[in-house]
């Protein structure tokens, strides 16, 4: 039988199925936390090793290679673990860079480059990490993950997403709420002014449009209410579904499982989709009829993507389907 993956992407670009949240950890304490809840919980959140927040002033190097050391050891369990850089006005980013890639670079889930002002910065960044990457002897693509937080990233967004190894556009609310000298007030750094400002409106679909467009998955911005899990759960749903976001920063162990459950695919979608796909590959990937439906091609691929991020959400999606496409 052949594989969907190969059925229905030939010689194309396969969309990124990523886990639904993304949670940020700055210092060691933090990040080995997040390692433990990640092995309780399962592969079901990536973590970012935080940088450009997490560096205290004058121990940059010394930060960077605590996050090789525990980015290559056992503690990383699932391979789920990347690393935010220093951002392009920084003297730090090219150190960053070379410790962390020669150092852990078959390893690091993905870097995430901060706030470029332009697109001319962010390629000049990727460059230099593929650079990098090369004379170390790395084969691999290391997937790019870059924040629009400026005016500039955004009218540039289109051209980022275009880049070499991009894999993440993330959207970042409060910089770019600064960036706009008081024109947005700073309460729309909350629910529900983050939804509703028309400047914001704007901004998170013109993200998650060009994302898309690019075959890139768009980010949200995080909830500044760290400990409220129904309020992380609602903004979370609202970013998946009144705007189209496919995953969510993190910055509290508490709004990991909030953000999961809400922008978790549907248990009965997913089911539907397990039965259309295995009787789609019975039939050699052909048009099927399924409960008085048509499918093709179309519609295998819209479910095969749901498969894959109901795995990755923690949905069990049964036996059969794990040993024909997973095992």
């Amino acid at each position: 039988m052949i594989h969907p993956k190969d059925a229905l992407f030939a010689g194309e670009k396969e969309f990124p199925v990523i886990p639904s949240c993304e949670h940020f950890a700055g210092n060691e304490k933090m990040i080995t936390k997040a390692l433990a809840l990640q092995s309780e919980k399962g592969p079901v959140f990536d973590i970012t090793q935080d940088c450009e927040d997490g560096a205290p002033q004058g121990q940059e190097k010394e930060h960077a290679e605590m996050i090789v050391r525990i980015t290559n050891s056992a503690e990383n369990k699932f391979g789920m673990a990347g690393a935010r850089i220093h951002d392009h006005s920084n003297r730090h980013w090219k150190q960053d860079v070379d410790i962390l890639v020669k150092g852990a670079g078959e390893k690091l889930a993905y870097l995430t480059i901060p706030k470029p002002t332009a697109a001319s910065q962010v390629r000049e960044m990727i460059d230099y990490i593929r650079e990098t990457a090369q004379k170390a002897g790395i084969k691999r693509e290391i997937p790019i993950h870059v924040l629009i937080e400026t005016h500039g990233a955004l009218r540039d967004a289109a051209e980022i997403a275009a880049l070499p190894w991009m894999q993440v556009l993330d959207f970042g609310l409060m910089d770019f709420i600064s960036g706009h000298f008081g024109a947005i007030p700073l309460a729309c750094m909350k629910s529900p002014g983050q939804f509703e400002h028309e400047l914001l409106r704007r901004a998170k679909a013109n993200v998650v449009a060009t994302a898309l467009a690019h075959g890139v998955v768009p980010a949200h911005n995080v909830t500044l209410d760290l400990k409220n899990f129904e309020q992380t759960k609602s903004d979370a749903a609202r970013a998946r579904y009144q705007f189209g976001f496919m995953r969510m920063w993190s910055i509290y162990p508490t709004q990991i499982d909030a953000i999961v459950e809400a922008m978790k695919p549907d248990h009965s979608e997913v089911e539907k989709g397990v039965q259309v796909l295995i009787a789609a590959q019975d039939a050699s990937w052909g048009p099927i009829q399924h409960e008085g439906e048509l499918h093709d091609r179309a519609t295998y691929r819209g479910f095969w993507t749901l498969v894959q991020r109901a795995r990755l959400s923690g949905i069990e999606i049964g036996a059969e389907a794990t040993k024909r496409w997973f095992s």
